[in-house]
């Protein structure tokens, strides 16, 4: 049996990689133990698109379950309008466009095409400001798509035990600091499980 890691793991693996680990450590706990505001934010942003209830048109497609062979990526869309051709990603909230955003883009642009469907443009919307942020298609930005591909390799490569943390900032910022057992940043946690 083949293993396929979700796409959302590609921007986690960028942050940084032993955040995969606990979020499947702690997934099954409540979310309110390690999430923060931004992350309960984006969840409660996505409710409309998870229960479908974001459109009732034929050509778009909300929440579909995706899958690549060729990537060993799997993972679920916001909205794609077949029709269009339009892929769209929702955040609840875009200060940057960081490469893991675009790579996940990539891949589940990547997964659809594998399946069948044709996809001619990528966007990123922000529901807090309304706005929309084209991306260029990965045949469109050869480099990019290429660390896309340097990216998922080195995600799906990866060896925990050998990772050595590098950025103390990512580790003050990360929800998992407190369980972390490398972590570079102080704990700020007092208790236990």
């Amino acid at each position: 049996m083949e293993l396929y890691l979700k796409i959302s793991y590609l921007n986690d693996f960028i942050f940084c990689p032993l955040s995969i680990y606990y979020h499947q450590l702690y997934g099954s706990l409540s979310e309110r133990l390690y999430y923060g505001a931004p992350q309960l934010d984006g969840k409660a942003a996505h409710e409309a698109i998870d229960e479908k209830r974001y459109s009732t048109h034929k050509n778009i497609l909300q929440s579909l379950d995706i899958y690549s062979d060729e990537y060993k990526l799997c993972g679920k869309i916001d909205i794609f309008d077949t029709e269009k051709g339009l892929l769209t990603e929702r955040k609840k909230h875009i200060e940057t466009i960081y490469d893991g955003y675009v790579f996940q883009l990539y891949a589940q642009c990547m997964c659809l095409r594998e399946m069948g469907y044709t996809v001619k443009q990528l966007r990123f919307y922000s529901s807090d400001d309304n706005k929309l942020y084209p991306i260029p298609l990965p045949e469109d930005d050869v480099q990019m798509f290429e660390k896309f591909k340097t990216t998922n390799k080195a995600m799906q490569n990866f060896n925990m035990e050998s990772f050595v943390p590098q950025n103390e900032d990512k580790c003050k910022n990360c929800i998992y600091n407190d369980f972390c057992d490398r972590p570079l940043a102080p704990k700020s946690y007092n208790g236990g499980f």
